[in-house]
């Protein structure tokens, strides 16, 4: 009797990811985690939100999960909006909530130049919505304002153009607040035109804790919001979308069609709601710490490019004669090494007050080993005129988001 082969195929194809040394190795990662200092996308999950998270209920989500349901109708309702949906990423909420409020084409979208969906969302915006983007170079270097949005909004019926269908803001944007009372101002006028109003506020827990100011009133002036759990809040993965409950049928129908409706997600929900219960109160000690770094800077004689109002510094190490460089190599040959980028620091819930320490004797070094060799520093002065945004100098090495 001939043999059967499937005992062959089974053998090839099954796979042991866990090792004996699988502990040590994530031991090593938080470690390293600690002294990371290119984004807050890098945290990890910790032991307890594990322990937390398998016990959340079952269910394939595409149909209905209760844990997921549970955590859309409580982002609802902080937020002040009628529905939420559970999405995998930020970028996959910001761009099902575009898809949803465009219909039909031509339209345009107005934002920051510097917005996510803008720079780092891979052309989205073009690619699942036909939009064009009008992107504006805000004067204080800061946030947009009703005037600027007033010069650049495109109206009327003249074919040249492609009306302003959405307006989309970001807060924080690269760690700074955007104000409330010109969202408000805003808002407001794009009432008055018949234009949307979207937040990509990936970080807005930040400005909640910040500014102690309810979420609901931070949303209240959008008409669609995108939330994110994955970065400052330390859960594994997903973000929510919310807004008016015809709005969110529609986008879930686009996230089924983007390839984002998912199965079994009550853990990654559970995980969600662990981070909003046990790592929101954290953000007050990373925004300390935050400025703690800034002063260390300051100190030092580096030049501050954009300031810590949350959990992001923008820094110039030119006026000490340093470069981004010589900081990141001087950090990656520490026994317990530094991982950087360039310009931007990212402090976030796991971030070592140690590495903190560690990063600002390397700059004080790196600048008296230059004054020492006749270097004489630049009087620092805020911005110097110019915000670089020079994160992604070290491309190569480190991802950025």
């Amino acid at each position: 009797m001939a043999t059967s082969p499937l005992p062959a195929i089974l053998s090839e194809i099954k796979l042991d990811l866990l090792t004996e040394d699988s502990a040590a190795a994530n031991a090593a990662k938080r470690k390293e985690v600690a002294r990371t200092f290119i984004s807050d996308t890098i945290t990890v999950p910790t032991e307890d939100m594990y322990a937390y998270a398998v016990q959340a209920t079952l269910g394939d989500d595409v149909y209905h999960e209760p844990s997921t349901a549970s955590l859309e109708g409580h982002i609802a309702k902080i937020t002040g909006k009628e529905a939420a949906l559970f999405v995998p990423s930020g970028t996959a909420s910001n761009q099902i909530a575009l898809r949803t409020h465009l219909l039909q084409p031509p339209y345009s979208v107005l934002l920051d130049h510097r917005a996510h969906i803008n720079k780092y969302e891979a052309g989205g915006a073009a690619m699942h919505s036909g939009a064009h983007v009008i992107p504006i170079q805000p004067e204080n270097r800061h946030h947009l304002t009703l005037e600027e949005i007033k010069e650049s909004v495109v109206l009327g019926n003249d074919v040249h153009f492609a009306p302003t269908r959405v307006i989309a803001l970001e807060n924080t944007l690269n760690g700074s607040i955007f104000p409330q009372d010109e969202i408000i101002r805003i808002a407001e006028y794009a009432r008055s035109i018949d234009v949307k109003m979207h937040l990509d506020g990936a970080r807005i827990w930040h400005v909640a804790v910040e500014t102690q100011t309810p979420l609901k009133e931070l949303c209240e002036p959008f008409d669609s919001i995108s939330l994110c759990f994955s970065k400052g809040l330390g859960a594994p993965v997903g973000s929510c979308l919310a807004g008016p409950k015809e709005f969110i049928q529609k986008a879930r129908w686009f996230r089924k069609i983007f390839g984002g409706g998912m199965r079994q997600t009550g853990i990654l929900a559970a995980s969600a709601a662990y981070a909003l219960t046990n790592n929101l109160p954290l953000l007050s000690q990373v925004h300390a710490l935050s400025r703690h770094l800034e002063a260390g800077l300051e100190e030092i004689g580096v030049r501050i490019l954009s300031r810590a109002e949350t959990c992001m510094i923008f820094y110039d190490p030119s006026t000490v004669g340093v470069t981004y460089d010589e900081i990141a190599d001087r950090g990656s040959e520490l026994s317990e090494p530094l991982v950087l980028g360039g310009s931007r620091l990212v402090v976030h819930i796991q971030t070592s007050p140690a590495a903190v320490e560690d990063f600002l004797s390397i700059v004080r070094t790196l600048a008296q080993e230059k004054e020492d060799s006749g270097f004489v520093p630049e009087e620092p002065s805020e911005n110097n005129g110019v915000f670089k945004d020079v994160y992604v100098r070290r491309a190569a090495k480190v991802n950025k988001t």
